[in-house]
């Protein structure tokens, strides 16, 4: 059986055995269902599901080292149910800051919850915060936009302890990034920080919590809090090619690619923004495949052009806009043939947007390398 375990700034999160319960919902049961329930605008509504994409770590020994495995990941996955609707029942909030947000299609990167990203294969999460208007409580942002006024973090860990409890062959790695000086709220550092630690290490998260630092070892193992620091100072911006140490003890490191905004300047088409997207994160997989087996490859195949007009927004960038002017698609269909052509290769985390298109995706990266 896996050891449960989570971390901070990127967190591996596996399950324990399930405590033995009786066929009546017990008091600790019936408040589970209302977290879950609360989480639900940005986690979904919960069910269990058992098809092979939901336990597909289960064909993976526990020796397995996770830098040299194949794991889909969700870029921005709680912007999913950012809609126009959403925005607008929201707009009591965020109209309180000097600097609104803007249409609901530049910061949408996905259109399934969570609780579907899980049960389709997904196992690493980018995990976006800050404090809600209380300046007490941490719920989610993507820069101006509030995604969620009643779904905390808190909430959403909740749901991936409920999933984790219900598939305990499984791993799944958050990505804790805070949203500092985006937004009216994210301007309490400190608050903040002690709030993620508090909500990390308490009693119901530590059945979830391992003490490593600082190391990925095995799918086993499951590296924990404070899990690896992923330095801001090293992780540069909008680049295709980071190099990044994140233990100076081990010199370990993760080769980064996270070239996101496409600016080959104004008038570019679409389908020239895509190509220079695809390029970017084909580079870095072919890197992945043959250079330093042993080190963390991290890979991003979500991306923007806000400075193009009209917006080639994530949804646009990932699977084209559905006309002659996107005629190989985006991002995500160009790469179905090329996972279709890397058999056995090792190609590390990739993030996707809009993970669910084309309905092959997923399954074609998890087939690269699949036992």
């Amino acid at each position: 059986m896996r050891t449960s375990a989570f971390a901070a700034v990127s967190l591996v999160l596996t399950a324990l055995s399930c405590p033995v319960t009786s066929s009546a919902p017990s008091l600790g049961d019936l408040a589970v269902q209302k977290v879950l329930a609360d989480a639900s605008p940005i986690f979904g509504y919960y069910e269990k599901d058992t098809s092979p994409t939901a336990e597909w770590m289960s064909k993976y020994p526990d020796s397995t080292l996770i830098v040299h495995m194949n794991i889909p990941g969700a870029h921005d996955p709680q912007t999913w149910n950012y809609s126009l609707a959403t925005q607008e029942s929201l707009n009591h909030v965020t109209d309180l800051d000097d600097n609104p947000p803007l249409p609901p299609q530049v910061y949408r990167c996905q259109e399934k919850s969570f609780i579907d990203m899980l049960n389709a294969g997904v196992r690493v999460f980018d995990i976006r915060y800050a404090y809600d208007v209380t300046n007490s409580t941490l719920v989610f942002w993507h820069s101006q936009a509030l995604l969620s006024e009643t779904a905390t973090v808190d909430d959403v860990l909740f749901g991936f302890y409920q999933w984790l409890d219900d598939h305990k062959t499984e791993a799944l790695f958050l990505s804790f990034q805070y949203e500092g000086s985006t937004t009216l709220h994210g301007t309490n550092d400190a608050g903040v920080q002690m709030s993620l630690f508090n909500m990390l290490t308490s009693p119901a998260a530590k059945k979830y919590f391992l003490q490593t630092k600082g190391e990925f070892g095995t799918l086993g193992q499951a590296p924990a809090l404070p899990g690896c620091h992923f330095s801001p100072s090293q992780w540069i911006d909008n680049d295709p090619n980071i190099t990044l140490v994140y233990n100076l003890a081990t010199n370990a490191t993760a080769y980064i690619e996270d070239y996101y905004s496409i600016n080959l300047g104004l008038g570019t088409s679409a389908a020239e923004n895509i190509a220079a997207k695809y390029d970017a994160v084909t580079a870095h997989l072919n890197m992945a495949a043959t250079q330093y087996p042993n080190s963390l490859f991290w890979s991003f195949a979500s991306s923007e052009n806000d400075v193009n007009v009209p917006i080639d927004t994530p949804e646009i960038m990932a699977v084209g806009n559905g006309t002659d002017l996107t005629p190989l698609g985006g991002v995500n269909q160009q790469l179905v043939p090329f996972f279709q052509g890397m058999t056995g290769k090792r190609l590390g985390i990739v993030m996707f947007d809009y993970f669910d298109v084309p309905s092959n995706l997923i399954d074609a990266f998890l087939a690269v390398s699949r036992p």
